[in-house]
């Protein structure tokens, strides 16, 4: 996708505004003054002050931020500070967005666009700032329940604490439920505070926190706040309060007929359209019938670099571009656009499209005023554990991508390729919430390493954020810098695909020194606080200290060239033999891209696979074919992409280092 405005606009939900009454500012009087608290003791204050159970705004704070601050730079969605108070005003002025332009998210240079897809220049979301529904304006109205200034709620998190304690207290009151002490009697609040326009994703939300409540949760943030939450596994929240309160709110019901999600979900079909506008042009992706005409092997994260209405109006365009699944950051609302058995047009590479399933996600991968929210993560990561075992896709990163990850087809494609969803995408906390956590598997001896450092605390300089040059916020980052010698001051590692003629550098789209959180790699040496892979034809060293280690030990299996072979190509797809080509159909060029693995080097082996190829050109997809081979191809981590190679290269072996 492409960047542009950051902000959603959503729909019925003005009408929660005139339900709040006002509550006196003066209801703080004599209270700590709320720069002089801890998170944990702002919490506590707050939620006497406003008699919210101190459960119920921990639970909140946590779905929203997971009592993150994040600097007070606002999320995706103008959301400020632990509990999310949202400001667009002040989001749009500080934090402006531009487009970017495109290319072709097919990747297949058997069927050239005629269309304008890939160019379609995505428009502002927002343009009217006087005209913002009530979702995006809650930090006004928390300063007018507060007394607070709107700086003061942006900027000092225990300020924020208590503007979201007084909405939630106003909309209790304005729901007409009791001012309980039992977090049970809230859940109407907590479903509405979501700030979702339907009744589904509001008791999601709902459901959401109150799991967090009976599970408990304890973390550091990334200001170096220790929070916690003490478990209530027997908290049964009043579900039927939302259902009472439908007519009232305004909230809308969703169409879940033909959706693929699991229920615990708030899923909802608005469909892509497949159309044929002219001189054998169609759009927005392919029919199929997978798994019965090819496996799925992949999920491909994206984020969409635009706002979510203009993303849904770009999916519902045919001759743009289509995707399955688009999350909402706000609330985790989730809407398919694609059944799951077609091909989507998604990941600029053919041979990954028509093996995978595509999810975008609100947001945007460079901005510094945007975050990704627990939300957002908590629904993708429900939705891809469902469709992983649906389709018996292994939850680990070569089957799982992101779209940084995904190889360019062939050498002309690498400059292109995409960067998101980014450096601060968290994957570890993703694959927690999976329930597949990164974990050592292994010694020192088991010759392969997970790359997974301390994300709050990892925070390589990144640069490029705004313009190039200019150094981006410090913050939290998934990925860890590769060297050519065990030093910061040595040399980037060389990505010669994407920079054929310049060195890699640190610019937050530069993937081309970087390992990303969950990947693994072979271990080619260490040397006291410092780790060398093999990646992309060469050592690459990343700093890995013992008190702080960026990775942990892992064992498994791992290719080499065969004896003999002072080198092999790799490949950015995995097509068939000619000999597998039918008649009439035109038989793809296996071309290597312009790397070469070393004799003596090792890489970690994904999937074993043949030789395919979708030849999809043709709006009837009666004429579609599945080409298959003989040729078998092994999935590698070779540098921070994926690629493969042909196994009758290599020698397969254990990863165990004598």
């Amino acid at each position: 996708m492409r960047r542009s405005v950051t902000l959603r606009t959503a729909t019925a939900t003005v009408a929660l505004a005139a339900l709040l009454p006002v509550v006196s500012p003066s209801s703080s009087a004599g209270a700590t003054a709320p720069g002089t608290l801890s998170l944990q003791q702002a919490f506590a204050e707050a939620a006497q002050r406003y008699r919210v159970p101190e459960e119920v705004l921990l639970g909140v704070s946590y779905l929203e931020s997971r009592w993150d601050a994040h600097a007070g730079l606002p999320s995706v969605t103008a959301g400020y500070g632990p509990m999310h108070l949202t400001d667009a005003r002040t989001a749009l002025a500080d934090f402006p967005q531009q487009g970017d332009g495109g290319n072709d998210a097919r990747g297949d240079d058997q069927r050239p666009l005629t269309s304008t897809a890939g160019t379609v220049s995505t428009a502002s979301a927002v343009k009217d700032v006087t005209k913002l529904p009530a979702t995006l304006t809650t930090l006004e109205r928390a300063a007018g329940l507060t007394g607070l200034s709107g700086e003061q709620l942006r900027k000092n998190p225990a300020a924020n604490v208590e503007g979201g304690a007084a909405l939630l207290l106003a909309t209790q009151k304005a729901l007409g439920e009791p001012l309980s002490s039992d977090p049970a009697d809230w859940y109407g609040a907590v479903a509405r505070y979501s700030g979702a326009d339907d009744a589904k994703t509001a008791a999601v939300f709902a459901d959401n926190v109150f799991q967090v409540v009976r599970d408990g949760e304890a973390r550091t943030t990334d200001s170096g706040q220790p929070v916690a939450l003490s478990a209530h596994p027997g908290l049964v929240p009043g579900t039927a309060q939302v259902r009472a309160q439908v007519r009232a709110l305004g909230l809308k019901d969703i169409d879940n007929s033909g959706t693929e999600c699991p229920r615990q979900l708030a899923c909802e079909w608005l469909p892509a359209p497949y159309e044929e506008f002219g001189a054998g042009d169609y759009g927005n992706h392919d029919l199929a019938d997978r798994p019965n005409d090819e496996k799925i092997d992949y999920i491909v994260i994206h984020d969409t670099e635009g706002s979510w209405d203009t993303t849904l109006k770009l999916v519902q365009d045919p001759t743009y571009l289509a995707w399955h699944y688009t999350i909402r950051s706000a609330d985790g609302h989730v809407d398919q656009h694609v059944q799951t058995k077609d091909v989507g047009w998604h990941a600029g590479n053919w041979y990954v499209n028509a093996k995978s399933i595509g999810i975008e996600h609100e947001g945007f991968l460079a901005e510094p005023g945007t975050w990704y929210t627990e939300s957002m993560y908590r629904s993708s990561a429900r939705l891809v554990a469902y469709l992983a075992q649906k389709y018996r896709i292994p939850l680990d990163r070569q089957h799982i991508l992101g779209h940084d990850t995904v190889p360019g087809p062939t050498t002309s494609y690498i400059p292109g390729m995409h960067t998101d969803p980014g450096p601060y995408w968290d994957w570890a906390h993703y694959f927690q919430l999976m329930g597949a956590p990164l974990r050592a598997t292994a010694g020192p001896q088991g010759g392969l390493v997970t790359i997974r450092p301390d994300y709050e605390k990892n925070q390589p300089v990144y640069t490029g954020c705004v313009k190039a040059g200019d150094t981006c916020p410090a913050r939290g980052s998934e990925a860890v810098r590769l060297y050519t010698e065990p030093s910061e001051d040595a040399p980037l590692v060389k990505d010669i695909g994407l920079h054929p003629n310049s060195d890699s550098t640190t610019g937050v789209n530069d993937t081309g020194a970087r390992a990303s959180t969950g990947q693994q790699f072979a271990v080619a040496e260490r040397q006291g606080g410092w780790t060398a892979i093999w990646y992309l034809g060469q050592k690459a060293w990343f700093h890995d200290p013992v008190q702080q280690p960026t990775a942990v030990n892992a064992r498994g299996w791992v290719i080499t060239p065969k004896e003999g072979l002072a080198d092999i190509p790799v490949y950015g797809r995995a097509y068939p033999e000619a000999a597998a080509y039918p008649a009439g159909v035109p038989v793809q060029v296996v071309s290597p891209l312009p790397y070469k693995l070393l004799a003596g080097q090792r890489y970690v082996l994904g999937q074993r696979t043949l030789g395919e190829y979708y030849r999809s050109v043709t709006f009837d997809p009666a004429q579609h074919v599945v080409v298959r081979g003989q040729q078998e191809y092994y999935e590698i981590q070779f540098g921070h992409r994926v690629a493969y190679v042909k196994a009758d290269d290599v020698s397969v072996l254990p990863s165990t280092r004598g």
